[in-house]
């Protein structure tokens, strides 16, 4: 039964996927006498968080009842009071807790109070997927640096366009419908100036029938190179455009940039790029927690070599279109040696119509 609420929990976290960035997904369920009398999920940054919403949705008295988390309740003030002490105060008797706070600040004082008022606490249920879940959130709280995943789309002969840079469209419908629920999921999304040039992307994310949430646009241009009409200088969209450039950049190109409404950050250069590790330091001082790389094969590259990315989505359409001189999706100096390749781990593979997408992540050095 408690791996039946727990699930319950998690499906009502995901709800909140997209709005609650740099918060965890979080999913409360209260069940009294084996029955679901109330649950919630957080649903928006600074808004209740799943406790209240849950205590706020119950059907009866909750007094006495078991409460289900995905995540330790928090214990400390922010932009709403402690949940731990919140749930002591309803007399929640038993409390079953899929992951413990990964933040090292607070990790197991919200524990620490519900044992102290005498509620049954019992953790590490369906802890696997809990963590999977808030793979994002842990990071950026134990490092604030984001959750970077980079995302490629190819052909089965591993390119990413015709040898004319034609692109549209590699992959089907439902592999780029499932982009765009990533691009809704993360805080932001970073290309190079070249796929600004070539693609004139706009960098948004589109939903049949409702408006997603828009991430954060991130434009690595060392010199300033983005052409003032770009899309992405001229969007109706709430989000804002970041272009991360270099002491190469003229200053009067970067007030023009601003006066497009474009936010500067000026990131020292390393081999005459823009230092990706000094950006996401920077990005992550400004609460973006996570970031969707769609770059072009050189950005790519870079970030794989600098050891920014955390995971991979690999998109692979059953068509081949050949071709020496036709890109693929990473490009750069690349490696020498085959020891020195980087490697992969915790693979996964979905089928989206006639396309495979293997899920991957990169294996750390320990």
């Amino acid at each position: 039964m408690d791996i039946k609420y727990m699930k319950r929990a998690l499906e009502l976290a995901r709800e909140g996927a997209g709005y609650t960035n740099p918060n965890p997904l979080v999913g409360a369920v209260i069940v009294k006498n084996n029955r679901i009398i109330g649950e919630g999920y957080h649903k928006v940054y600074g808004s209740h968080h799943a406790e209240l919403n849950a205590f706020l949705n119950a059907c009866e008295d909750v007094k006495g009842a078991t409460m289900y988390l995905n995540l330790e309740p928090c214990s400390h003030y922010g932009k709403t009071p402690p949940c731990a002490e919140a749930i002591v105060e309803k007399g929640i008797k038993k409390v079953i807790i899929g992951l413990k706070d990964p933040n090292p600040i607070v990790s197991g004082r919200g524990v620490k109070i519900l044992e102290g008022a005498g509620i049954e606490v019992i953790t590490g249920v369906l802890e696997e997927e809990a963590k999977k879940l808030n793979e994002i959130f842990i990071k950026y709280i134990t490092t604030k640096f984001p959750f970077v995943i980079m995302k490629t789309a190819m052909t089965l002969d591993g390119k990413i366009a015709t040898r004319t840079n034609e692109s549209k469209w590699i992959t089907g419908e439902l592999s780029r419908k499932y982009v765009h629920n990533l691009r809704h999921r993360v805080a932001g999304i970073m290309v190079g100036i070249g796929t600004i040039i070539s693609d004139n992307p706009s960098l948004t994310t589109r939903f049949e029938e409702e408006r997603g949430s828009d991430p954060i646009r991130i434009i690595v241009d060392s010199s300033a190179r983005i052409p003032l009409e770009s899309k992405v200088l001229n969007l109706n969209s709430t989000a804002k455009t970041i272009i991360a450039v270099t002491e190469k950049a003229h200053k009067n190109k970067l007030d023009m940039l601003k006066e497009k409404g474009a936010e500067i950050i000026l990131i020292p250069s390393k081999n005459g790029r823009v230092d990706l590790k000094l950006l996401m330091k920077e990005l992550g001082e400004r609460k973006i927690d996570s970031i969707l790389l769609e770059g072009g094969s050189e950005l790519n590259y870079t970030a794989l070599d600098e050891g920014i990315v955390d995971k991979i989505y690999s998109f692979v359409a059953p068509k081949i279109i050949g071709g020496r001189s036709a890109k693929t999706p990473v490009g750069g100096h690349g490696k020498a040696s085959m020891g020195d390749s980087i490697n992969l781990e915790h693979m996964n593979i979905q089928y989206f119509g006639e396309d495979i997408m293997i899920e991957a992540y990169i294996k750390k050095e320990v």
